[in-house]
């Protein structure tokens, strides 16, 4: 049964990135001729036929197709119209710069929502509660463009503490990091506080509690464990939202990562690229996604005999 579900799940991720790698190449073919894009429109014609028989566009669609479909299977995106390199370089450059900033993110989410939420759940329709619950609103409300620019006209024109744009230094990973990771922390507020109230409610807390056991220790070992179910979800969007959810926040700051590349391969017209960093976005979320089935059913194991069982009458 276990290996069911575990099966099922990893083939609906399969067939997830087989549906976007077929949507990306549409939307490539739908988009115009890469090459006239990108030459313009008084390039003549045998320059034209040079470039299409030299990245294959002269070959009928679906030869087209399943050579493309056989290079990402390679790891291979083919190349860069305007950078001239491989695909694959071009983004795997950029992808350190982006891990730094959303794992920095996410950490300052966790570190921040988390014990919010708690401390919102215990102090229940209090001032603090209440204080929490409106942080989470304004977290997960503003947008990360008028953050990022709200924090860089105080601590950077105003103040003059921190960098306004750029990397090099943990000074420049700061305020993009606090932009990108207060939506995450809102959201992990919001839910922490709900998925404690519902399990400060139910019977094994109130016996640990008649039978004297501290406060402490029943939110570390009883209720805290019952409650993290929830927000497994919220960390796996997250976690794929890394690359997604940059995108802005590096434009903002000049940060050289994947979303600052997308935003100028959007501006140059490199097809190839924008492909590129579609599918890896994708496949991060896939995986995301994928890892946060697993771990459902690792934690909570009826999770995994309702999902085989309705395999199994589907």
């Amino acid at each position: 049964m276990n290996l069911r579900f575990f099966g099922i799940k990893l083939f609906r991720a399969l067939v997830t990135m087989l549906l976007v790698v077929t949507f990306a190449f549409v939307i490539l073919r739908l988009s115009g001729d890469p090459i006239e894009i990108l030459l313009g429109d008084d390039v003549d014609q045998a320059t034209l036929q040079y470039y299409h028989e030299l990245y294959g566009l002269d070959r009928p669609l679906h030869e087209q197709y399943l050579r493309y479909f056989a290079g990402i299977v390679r790891g291979d995106l083919g190349f860069s119209l305007t950078d001239e390199r491989a695909v694959t370089t071009v983004i795997t450059e950029a992808i350190p710069a982006t891990l730094q900033l959303g794992i920095t993110a996410l950490v300052i989410s966790l570190l921040v929502g988390v014990p919010l939420g708690i401390i919102a759940a215990l102090n229940r329709n209090k001032a603090i509660d209440r204080f929490v619950m409106t942080f989470a609103v304004f977290g997960f409300s503003i947008p990360n463009f008028f953050l990022g620019i709200l924090l860089i006209l105080l601590f950077s024109l105003w103040l003059r503490w921190l960098p306004s744009s750029g990397i090099g230094t943990i000074w420049h990973l700061i305020m993009p990091a606090i932009t990108l990771g207060m939506s995450a922390a809102g959201s992990l507020a919001r839910f922490t506080r709900s998925s404690m109230l519902e399990v400060l409610n139910r019977s094994y807390v109130r016996t640990a509690a008649a039978k004297g056991v501290p406060r402490w220790r029943r939110i570390a070992w009883h209720a805290l464990p019952n409650a993290a179910i929830p927000l497994v979800t919220v960390l796996g969007f997250r976690l794929g939202d890394l690359i997604a959810g940059a995108i802005v926040t590096e434009t903002v700051f000049a940060w050289p990562g994947v979303g600052r590349l997308l935003v100028s391969a959007v501006s140059a017209r490199d097809l190839a690229v924008v492909q590129g960093v579609l599918l890896i976005t994708a496949a991060t979320m896939v995986i995301a996604n994928l890892l946060v089935d697993m771990l459902y059913g690792w934690i909570d194991p009826r999770i995994r005999t309702a999902g085989g069982k309705q395999d199994d009458h589907g």
